[in-house]
């Protein structure tokens, strides 16, 4: 009994060890930027290979951005003197014209400055006519010069402190010329800057404003244009004169043409400049703010290209697959250019990929392979 358990234990073990002899290695997998594909997989997913070519790139570059207006058309109302606001009409998205009354101010303040200027006018004529009677007794010897200095003084005094005063009521916007004995009032207008429309209401009837508060924003949407955001990659691409093509992200139905005004100078946090645009043609029936997707014409020198489907996106960055030997390849880091008819032009100085063989279809297949073997 001992002798059969022994032989059929021997024989179970030599099976187990035969069965590992006979079954055939994984291959290895890479990790990092490797990824090791066998010929089942590159045909299963639909993987091609081949060889980038130069090109002449004429295409489009696709960026977004939005609609805006000029800083000279936005416009900020306040009231540079402290006051309680006594009436208003207004309402965001309300048309206004230029010199229109926006609001009534009250206070009396405004009292108190219509009748200083109003003494200082009289003081001043006073002091007019009795400077020129010194000059005249001056002239003939008949009064001292001290006596004459210090009419002269006064006088001089006087017309500054007019002066002064007169830009005070200017800059509340009460015309000095019409301002007499009958005219003086506790209320001032407050009227429109630019013809345009109100985008803020600040304030409401009742409400006392400092010079500080903000009470009224209006928009002038006469010259509206694009700005749009380039990546630093992009940016040299970018010229003013080229033809924009560019339509709503909430409605690519209608489309407008715009040209490339004016590219930014400086890089944002996010590797980025602004570019300005200007609308060709009619005004657009756009809004300030509103979204666009826009396709920038650009002419690129004859550079080296790939299929579309050849570069993947992986977090900020953009690569492509090179094999570095049957089977095996890796993933590089590119910097890419324009894109027409399939092609994209690469355009990063420290990755030349004249020459090599890279993945120029389904490329997204390796890069899901290289995920899963890093997860």
């Amino acid at each position: 009994m001992y002798r059969l358990f022994l032989i059929l234990s021997v024989s179970l073990l030599g099976g187990c060890f035969a069965k590992q002899e006979e079954a055939e290695p994984a291959p290895p997998q890479k990790s990092g930027n490797t990824v090791e594909l066998t010929d089942a997989q590159l045909k299963n997913a639909g993987i091609l290979t081949g060889r980038p070519a130069f090109r002449d790139m004429q295409g489009t570059l696709k960026v977004n951005g939005l609609v805006d207006v000029p800083p000279q058309n936005k416009i900020t109302v306040s009231f540079p003197s402290g006051g309680y606001l006594k009436s208003t009409g207004l309402l965001p998205g309300m048309r206004v014209k230029k010199g229109q009354v926006l609001a009534v101010m009250e206070d009396q303040s405004f009292v108190q400055l219509e009748q200083d200027f109003l003494t200082a006018q009289v003081r001043l004529v006073q002091l007019q006519k009795e400077y020129e009677r010194q000059k005249l007794l001056n002239a003939s010897k008949s009064t001292s010069d001290k006596v004459f200095e210090q009419t002269s003084g006064d006088y001089q005094s006087q017309r500054i402190l007019v002066k002064s005063l007169q830009e005070k009521l200017l800059l509340i916007g009460i015309r000095p010329e019409g301002l007499n004995e009958n005219t003086i009032s506790r209320n001032v207008n407050i009227y429109a800057p630019i013809t345009g429309y109100i985008t803020a209401v600040h304030v409401n009837p009742g409400k006392y404003v400092s010079p500080s508060d903000i009470l009224f924003e209006l928009i002038d949407p006469d010259d509206l244009h694009l700005v749009l955001t380039v990546f630093e990659k992009d940016v040299l691409t970018i010229h003013p004169g080229q033809k924009i093509k560019t339509s709503l992200v909430s409605d690519a139905s209608s489309s407008y043409e715009a040209e490339v005004r004016l590219v930014g100078k400086l890089l944002d946090s996010n590797r980025s400049v602004e570019v300005h645009c200007h609308f060709t043609g009619p005004t657009p029936p756009l809004f300030p703010g509103m979204f666009v997707n826009a396709e920038i014409a650009v002419t690129n020198s004859h550079v080296i290209a790939v299929s579309d489907e050849a570069v993947v996106r992986s977090g900020e960055k953009e690569y492509v697959f090179v094999q570095e030997k049957p089977a095996q390849f890796g993933m590089i880091p590119v910097t890419t250019g324009a894109s027409h008819d399939g092609f994209t032009a690469i355009t990063s100085a420290a990755t030349d990929l004249t020459g090599k063989i890279i993945i120029t279809k389904n490329a997204y297949a390796a890069l899901m392979k290289l995920r899963n073997l890093g997860d």
